[in-house]
């Protein structure tokens, strides 16, 4: 008896449907990516929105900000409220409460640098006894709220009679008492090889001339985002002068600004609209001039040596 075997039946290729990046329409991507450009400009624009109603408003009069009117752009533009900005208020004028503000910031960035970058060598190339432990324990007070620890340091600060002050406002960085930028360092230092470190050592360098000749070469892009950080945290620090400052004349701008406000008689908005701006100036001008080495601080945090 003679079997018949039954062919088997398969399916064509052509019958499977297969989806083909490439056959998607030129007008469907030109459709994708004028949505995606829209949605991201309309995002920019709500996000550059209050600056540029803020630009617009230093040069309202007074008595259209905040008023009826919701325009942004007043017909009535005017200087006036520069003018009086730069006459100062409280009897202080304007260059006054600049050069306070330059003197917290410029003295956080050198305190925050000299400390910074020595504890981070410490932590990164010296073995000492607890270092993980100290490590640690300097991370964990990244966790400590500010707020918990600022009745007790002013009580400490009243006690040695600095209040009214900058030492209050300086002095920890100065003693690298900001645990972020003393990480971000220990990071980079990581990253750089551990041979140039033997290699100074058998020249017969010590700590001392390994940390000035080659760590603090090399850390250049992180020392110089530690100071943009710092300059600008602290140039627009407004809690930590209203604590410890109570003289007029030794406050920063973000105090200088409150000053315009008054709640018992007629408040200058206009004014402090224009201090604003020209508050922000420096920053801008800081961080245009420096804005590669914080890319170039970042880009070289995965390399390793």
């Amino acid at each position: 008896m003679t079997t018949m075997a039954t062919p088997t039946q398969s399916t064509p290729d052509a019958q499977v449907p297969h989806y083909n990046p490439k056959s998607e329409s030129a007008g469907t991507k030109r459709a994708k990516s004028t949505l995606f450009h829209i949605v991201a400009l309309a995002l920019t624009a709500v996000v550059l929105y209050p600056g540029l109603w803020m630009i617009a408003s230093s040069f309202k009069p007074n008595a259209e900000i905040g008023g009826a009117n919701t325009s942004l752009w007043s017909n009535n533009f005017s200087f006036d409220n520069f003018v009086t900005a730069m006459e100062g208020i409280g009897g202080v004028s304007t260059l006054q409460f600049f050069t306070n503000s330059l003197i917290l910031a410029i003295g956080a960035v050198v305190g925050t640098i000299l400390s910074a970058s020595v504890s981070a060598y410490a932590f990164a190339r010296i073995k000492f006894p607890g270092r993980s432990i100290f490590f640690g324990m300097m991370i964990a007070t990244l966790l400590l709220p500010f707020h918990v620890v600022i009745i007790p340091q002013y009580i400490v600060f009243q006690q040695l009679g600095l209040v009214d002050t900058y030492v209050p406002l300086l002095i920890g960085k100065f003693l690298a008492a900001d645990a972020f930028f003393v990480f971000l360092m220990v990071q980079f230092m990581r990253n750089l090889p551990g041979e140039l470190d033997e290699a100074a050592r058998i020249d017969g360098a010590g700590h001392v001339r390994i940390f000035t000749s080659i760590m603090l070469p090399l850390m250049k892009p992180a020392l110089i985002s530690t100071s943009i950080f710092s300059f600008i945290w602290s140039w627009n620090d407004f809690l930590g002068p209203l604590l410890y400052l109570n003289t007029p004349e030794k406050y920063p701008l973000p105090l200088a600004l409150r000053l315009f406000v008054d709640q018992t008689q007629s408040s200058d908005y206009g004014a402090m609209i224009a201090m604003s701006v020209l508050a922000l100036l420096p920053v801008l001008i800081f961080f245009l001039v420096f804005q590669r080495y914080i890319v170039e601080g970042v880009s070289t945090q995965g390399l390793k040596g």
